[in-house]
């Protein structure tokens, strides 16, 4: 697919979904979230998902597609991306991609291949193994040495990540990034971005304001429902900040409060690594929202994408 797209992009809660609706509302656009979390059923508290009546005003896409126990790979994403902006430019609609994956983006781009890498059950059953007498932390840092990239990409908690990447050196001796540079690639879309950002001190604030009405809006019962239905810990989808606090206090590792806590420092962790890769990203302009007028910076996108000068 070979083609030119608009994309907003920038840190949690720096305010990328009430842009990407405002802009589409305003130029009969349709948003296709760029969003590893927002894939996910009945994760909506703790991804922050946009509302149901939101979704009737401007219709959303790639939220809510796959169940919390599937595996969803980049490769996945670009196949279900690339089908929702054919159909939306089919009906004359204005796809605008909103979120805050960076893998996701570069998958679009073109710049890697999930799918196809070899695995190797035994060879996974060792790694978990010496992950339980190690920890995460070590073997995050032997990821480190020998895929630097593929360790400034994936949280040091990310353990299925983590273990994933190690299975594929040690099947072929190279580190994953590598092997995407080496292999034929997917998605070859071009895309313009949008970017989105604000002082670290008021990005630091959003997060705190929006996990506390998080935990006050249900979150913890979210975790617990989830758990309920046999959602597993160990499922990616449920490993990311915020539901593994919740799972640990909910198992009576931690008290709701440490949780909250945790939960706003990991958020506030991740946005900082966002950064650092948004910030590779090209061609790109940046708008902070503490410096310009909402109405004017949506205006001002919409004008550039409809006069087709993006930046």
């Amino acid at each position: 697919m070979n083609s030119e797209l608009y994309a907003i992009i920038g840190p949690t809660a720096a305010g990328k979904t009430k842009a990407a609706f405002e802009l589409a509302r305003r130029i009969g656009g349709e948003v296709v979230s760029v969003d590893s979390r927002q894939i996910y059923r009945y994760m909506d508290i703790g991804t922050d998902k946009i509302s149901h009546a939101d979704r009737k005003i401007v219709p959303h896409h790639l939220i809510d597609i796959a169940d919390p126990d599937e595996e969803f790979s980049a490769a996945d994403f670009v196949r279900r991306a690339e089908d929702a902006v054919r159909r939306i430019a089919a009906r004359g609609g204005i796809p605008i991609l909103a979120g805050g994956s960076p893998l996701y983006y570069k998958a679009l781009e073109g710049n890697m291949l999930s799918d196809g890498l070899p695995k190797d059950p035994n060879v996974r059953e060792s790694l978990e193994r010496e992950a339980s007498e190690r920890g995460n932390a070590a073997m995050h840092a032997l990821l480190g040495e020998i895929d630097p990239d593929a360790a400034l990409r994936i949280h040091p908690n990310d353990r299925y990540r983590i273990l994933r990447a190690l299975e594929i050196w040690k099947l072929t001796g190279k580190g994953p990034t590598e092997l995407y540079r080496e292999r034929k690639k997917i998605g070859g879309i071009k895309i313009f971005y949008f970017g989105v950002k604000a002082p670290r001190d008021v990005l630091y604030k959003k997060i705190e304001t929006r996990a506390a009405k998080q935990f006050e809006n249900g979150y913890p019962e979210e975790v617990e429902w989830l758990l309920s239905r046999g959602y597993s810990a160990e499922h990616p989808s449920m490993r990311g900040f915020g539901y593994r606090e919740l799972i640990m206090y909910l198992k009576g590792g931690m008290t709701l409060e440490d949780a909250l806590a945790g939960d706003i420092k990991s958020t506030r962790v991740f946005s900082r690594r966002q950064m650092t890769w948004f910030c590779k990203f090209r061609p790109i302009l940046w708008y902070d929202f503490s410096e310009h007028d909402f109405d004017k910076v949506v205006g001002d996108m919409a004008v550039r994408i409809l006069d087709g000068r993006p930046l």
